[in-house]
C-alpha cells in the first residue's frame, strides 16, 4: 500500500502535518510515522484524535530511531521504501541549549540517513525537508533563499547542525535527488487559537513579563532594539505552506524561507507585548554578556527569570530573511505569514488559561 513517511510525529508541527496530509491524499494512502519508544502513548493519542473509527490504519506508528543507518527498522525498511511515494523530514533537535555531540547525531547523521533511506525508495517522488531559517547564523545582512555557505558564525551547536544538515541535503539534490526545503523563522503558536506545545524562545518573555505584576514589568534589554528585527511565524501559516507546496511540482529543487516579510523591530516587539499583557514595561539597558552570563551561571537569576540564556542572542540578530521565492509559489493560494499584532493577543491568552503546555517533544 502506498503511504507518506514522516519523522517529527508527534510533534508539534508533525501533528499539524500529519492532518492536513490526511485531507489531501486519497483513502487508499497511509501516513507512516516514525516515532521514538518513549512517545507511543502521546503519538497513539493523537494519531486517534486525527483519525476516524473506521479510518484509524491510515496512520501507521512505526518505532525507530533516525540516529541508527537503517532508521531502527531492521528488515521492515526495505518493505517500506518499495511502497514511499514521500519523504517528510522535521525530526530533529530543537533546543538551542543542546550539546554538540547529540546535535549532530540526531540533526546531522539522522539526516544523512533519512537521504539514504529515500535513495533507496524507487516510487519517491520527493524529499521534504524541514530546516530552519538560521542556518544563516549571524550572517550580517540580507540572507537570500540562494545562499547557504556564506562563512556565518553560528550563536549554538543548533544552529550550526541544522546548517551542517541542510549541506547535506543540498548536496543530495544537486545530484539529482527530487528535493524541497523549507526554513521556518521562529515558530509560534496557532495564530487562530494560540495553541503550542512547548514554550521557549520569546515565549520566556512572555513568560517573564506575565509573572510580574501589571503595574509594572522589568525587561532587560541587550544591545539596540530599534536595530534588530525579531521574525516570527505561526504554526499555521508554516504547516499551511509546507503542505501547499509539497504538493506543486515546481517546488522540486526549491528553498522557501518561511518568515514574516515584515517583522516587527525588537522594540516594537516590546511594546506590543506591553498591550498584550496589559503591563507597563520599565526597559533595561543591559550589556549582552552581563545578560548571557547571568541566565547561565547566577542560580537565583535562572529561577526568577526562567529564560534560557541562548534565547537572548535573537534579540541581537544581525539576519534580515528575504522570501522571494516563497511568496511567489504561494501567490494565489491564500496563504501568506499574518502579521504578528494580528495574533499576539490569542498568543497570550493561551499562554493564561494554559500554564503548562500539554507537551514538551522535541527530538
Amino acid at each position: 500500500m502506498a503511504t507518506i513517511f514522516l519523522t517529527g510525529f508527534p510533534g508539534f508541527l508533525g501533528s499539524a502535518l500529519v492532518a492536513r496530509l490526511l485531507k489531501r491524499y486519497p483513502a487508499e494512502v497511509t501516513i507512516t510515522c516514525l516515532i521514538q519508544p518513549k512517545f507511543r502513548e502521546v503519538a497513539e493519542a493523537r494519531a486517534a484524535e486525527l483519525t476516524q473509527a473506521d479510518n484509524r490504519s491510515r496512520i501507521r506508528l512505526v518505532e525507530g530511531d533516525i540516529t541508527l543507518p537503517d532508521l531502527g527498522l531492521g528488515e521492515q525498511a526495505a518493505a517500506m521504501q518499495q511502497d514511499c511515494l514521500e519523504v517528510y523530514h522535521l525530526a530533529a533537535v530543537y533546543d538551542l541549549g543542546v550539546d554538540r555531540l547529540l546535535a549532530m547525531r540526531v540533526n546531522v547523521q539522522g539526516t544523512q540517513h533519512m537521504l539514504a533511506f529515500a535513495q533507496a525508495c524507487p516510487q519517491l517522488n520527493r524529499f521534504q525537508y524541514v530546516s530552519t531559517c538560521y542556518v544563516s547564523g549571524r550572517y550580517d545582512g540580507v540572507f537570500q533563499e540562494t545562499d547557504l555557505v556564506k562563512g556565518q558564525v553560528f550563536n549554538n551547536y543548533y544552529e550550526e547542525t541544522k546548517y551542517l544538515a541542510e549541506v547535506e541535503v543540498q548536496r543530495q539534490m544537486r545530484r539529482g535527488l527530487p528535493v524541497t526545503i523549507y526554513r521556518p523563522a521562529v515558530v509560534l503558536g496557532d495564530s487562530q487559537t494560540g495553541e503550542t506545545q512547548k514554550y521557549d524562545g520569546p515565549y520566556y518573555f512572555f513568560q517573564w513579563i506575565l509573572r510580574q505584576p501589571e503595574s509594572l514589568a522589568i525587561v532587560p534589554v541587550v544591545g539596540r532594539p530599534s536595530r534588530y528585527q525579531l521574525n516570527v511565524v505561526p504554526r499555521d501559516f508554516v504547516v499551511d505552506a509546507i503542505d501547499y507546496l509539497s504538493a506543486q511540482e515546481k517546488s522540486a529543487g526549491q528553498v522557501y524561507q518561511l518568515c514574516d516579510p515584515q517583522p516587527l523591530t525588537v522594540d516594537e516587539t516590546l511594546t506590543l507585548t506591553g498591550q498584550v499583557t496589559g503591563r507597563r514595561l520599565l526597559r533595561i539597558p543591559m550589556p549582552k554578556t552581563i545578560a548571557k552570563g547571568s541566565l547561565k551561571h547566577i542560580g537565583l537569576v535562572q529561577n526568577i527569570m526562567k529564560i534560557e540564556s541562548e534565547a537572548v542572542e535573537y534579540f541581537m540578530q544581525p539576519t534580515r530573511y528575504d522570501d522571494t521565492n516563497a511568496r511567489r509559489d504561494l501567490d494565489g493560494s491564500g496563504i501568506s505569514c499574518p502579521p504578528f499584532p494580528s495574533y499576539a493577543q490569542r498568543l497570550i491568552d493561551f499562554m493564561k488559561a494554559n500554564p503548562v503546555p500539554s507537551s514538551g517533544i522535541m527530538v
